[in-house]
């Protein structure tokens, strides 16, 4: 085994250590969170007897265990603070920062020097949220949007907060409330209850499954029409889950792609406001401390004046 921390490591898994997955014998000889650890696997990093680990992999003893890139340094991976970035704190308490994410801006760094993102503003202005989360990445926050859905974010000031928040998340008790600008005229409520299922060979999008297909993950999206417009709907969606873009490809298996999102049927984005159109306007989870941390973000102003230009009256926009 090298001791190099810049070169290749490799383990051999003792008798004590088997049926392990290999993220978590990465993180109990690394260091790295479990999170980092997951992650590190899944980039394609770590081999298992020679062949690529696949995620939730179960070792068995004698297996050989070698980490094919360096090992990441989590002081490395944290957000470099960029207090020329703007932030846009919608709420500050002792525990929690609710922050309104622009469309077009990345929620955090996917690798060690990113710059540009959310996180990295926050960094610069409430550096503790960068030691609060599992995955340094992160900078604190509870969950992500994707770089072109506008809206509420949540982060936590502590370890302790955000493991309370994660767990929200997680256990389906956070409501989400979005506007999304969709192809069509919705003239009722409607409700798509579809597993969602990373496409065969295609990483960036997600499909729609029958719930027993392995790997599947249950998701549940509400949607109603706010406001129609020429061709296009004003709909507010509600999720309690957090499926990687589950109200996208919800709305687009119902027939209503989002306007701005091509990569699920949808045309291409207006120029004044590019970027999909879906906005997390309204956000409801158990406080870290206590009773309910309920959070709305406006229409970024691009947005709202692309609607009125649609004929979306501006009560159906602002109510």
């Amino acid at each position: 085994m090298s001791d190099d921390p810049a070169g290749p490591r490799e383990w051999q898994v003792a008798p004590s250590e088997a049926g392990a997955r290999v993220d978590h014998l990465v993180a109990a000889r690394t260091g790295l969170s479990h999170a980092a650890a997951r992650r590190f696997v899944e980039e394609g990093a770590v081999r298992v007897n020679g062949r690529p680990a696949r995620k939730g992999l179960r070792l068995q003893p004698g297996d050989r265990v070698r980490a094919e890139a360096p090992i990441p340094d989590a002081a490395a991976l944290r957000p470099t603070p960029q207090p020329e970035l703007p932030l846009a704190i919608l709420l500050l308490d002792e525990v929690v920062v609710a922050l309104a994410k622009p469309a077009g801006q990345p929620s955090h760094p996917l690798r060690a020097g990113e710059r540009g993102t959310l996180a990295n503003a926050l960094a610069a202005r409430h550096p503790e949220c960068a030691l609060a989360g599992a995955d340094p990445r992160e900078g604190g926050l509870a969950h992500r949007l994707d770089r072109d859905t506008s809206g509420v974010l949540i982060a936590a000031r502590d370890p302790a907060a955000w493991e309370a928040l994660r767990a929200a998340f997680r256990g389906g008790r956070a409501h989400k409330e979005y506007l999304a600008l969709v192809v069509g005229e919705i003239e009722r409520p409607g409700e798509i209850d579809r597993a969602l299922l990373h496409a065969a060979g295609d990483a960036t999008r997600v499909v729609c499954v029958p719930e027993d297909t392995p790997g599947a993950r249950p998701a549940r999206t509400t949607y109603a029409p706010l406001a129609r417009g020429a061709g296009v709907t004003l709909v507010r969606a509600v999720t309690s889950t957090g499926r990687m873009h589950q109200v996208r490809a919800h709305l687009s298996a119902a027939g209503h792609p989002i306007v701005g999102d091509p990569l699920y049927g949808g045309p291409p984005a207006e120029a004044a406001a590019p970027g999909h159109f879906l906005h997390a306007a309204r956000l409801r989870v158990p406080h870290p401390r206590g009773g309910l941390l309920e959070v709305s973000a406006p229409l970024p102003p691009d947005r709202r004046a692309l609607l009125l230009r649609l004929g979306i009256p501006a009560g159906a926009i602002d109510g």
